[in-house]
């Protein structure tokens, strides 16, 4: 199951108490879903949870059911409809819409002027055309319906409730959409799915662990080869002092420092340090092995 249907899952738990939350979710799935216009009503969906929830909420919506139902033995795609005109007329009735004269559909937000209806309204809408991405791999949120203007109108609603989509166009569908994890998250805590939206900051907070631990990788490896680079170096400086000088050619400090790094030659400098005796700090280790870098011996 992905996780945009596990989230649909979970606000499909949610009861169906308050006649006015169930008309609002209703306006939301009939506004977002596949057909919705003077001659039929058309859901089709992939969510068996949200086929299950849809006769219960349509008959404490409007005290009615679907003309056509799914099978009960479907496994993908469930389609709901509704074509008989008295049925229809009592829909559009209960949004204050005139199902003879309706011309392109608008959010009466008389429907949903309470904050619970609100939640509810964007809740069917999600459930009806909306989906999300699962946040391991990435943080994306869209509403989609074929209605520029309800688009335009839902836009306001999530507005209302503090929230501030972006909007786009695909495939003849208006979009709204969210890319950020805090507020997706926030998005179904509002609409009544908690534990969607923990699952989403769970993934946050391990996606971020996981760079987190990347990047000190990264640092540490990168520390390890210039340090081992560095000690290269110096070897290879101290070879060719011994090869072309001898290593008795060094001032004492410069020797000491030169057969310490012989005895450890892939010891930090820092760690080299501790090791001399008498103990010389890192900045004076490192000042001796530019000098040996660098060694000439006096004519």
């Amino acid at each position: 199951m992905s996780f945009s249907s596990r989230a649909k899952a979970e606000l499909c738990q949610l009861r169906i108490d308050r006649k006015c939350c169930a008309i609002a979710e209703s306006y939301g799935v009939l506004l977002y879903c596949n057909t919705f216009s003077a001659r039929e009503i058309r859901i089709i969906t992939a969510s068996p949870d949200f086929a299950a929830r849809l006769p219960r909420l349509f008959r404490k919506a409007f005290g009615l059911g679907f003309d056509t139902l799914p099978r009960e033995d479907c496994n993908g795609k469930r389609s709901f409809s509704i074509s008989d005109p008295a049925k229809l007329t009592a829909v559009f009735e209960t949004f204050g819409a005139d199902r003879a004269t309706m011309l392109s559909h608008h959010i009466n937000f008389g429907v949903i002027e309470e904050d619970c209806c609100r939640a509810s309204f964007i809740r069917g809408a999600f459930l009806s055309g909306g989906s999300v991405t699962d946040p391991a791999k990435r943080y994306h949120l869209e509403l989609a319906t074929q209605h520029h203007s309800v688009s335009r109108e839902a836009y306001s609603v999530l507005l209302d409730m503090g929230f501030s989509p972006k909007e786009s166009e695909r495939a003849g569908n208006s979009l709204l959409y969210f890319k950020q994890a805090d507020t997706i998250a926030d998005f179904f805590t509002s609409i009544g799915a908690s534990g969607t939206a923990m699952g989403i900051m769970t993934a946050k907070v391990e996606k971020e662990m996981r760079n987190t631990i990347t990047r000190q990788i990264n640092c540490d490896n990168h520390n390890t080869d210039k340090t081992v680079a560095a000690a290269q170096e110096q070897m290879a400086a101290i070879r060719r002092i011994a090869k072309e000088y001898g290593l008795d050619a060094l001032p004492e400090p410069l020797k000491d420092a030169a057969l310490l790094r012989i005895a450890n030659p892939e010891v930090s400098l820092a760690d080299l340090a501790t090791l001399s005796y008498p103990p010389v700090t890192k900045s004076c280790l490192n000042h001796r092995f530019r000098k040996i870098m660098n060694f000439k011996p006096e004519e």
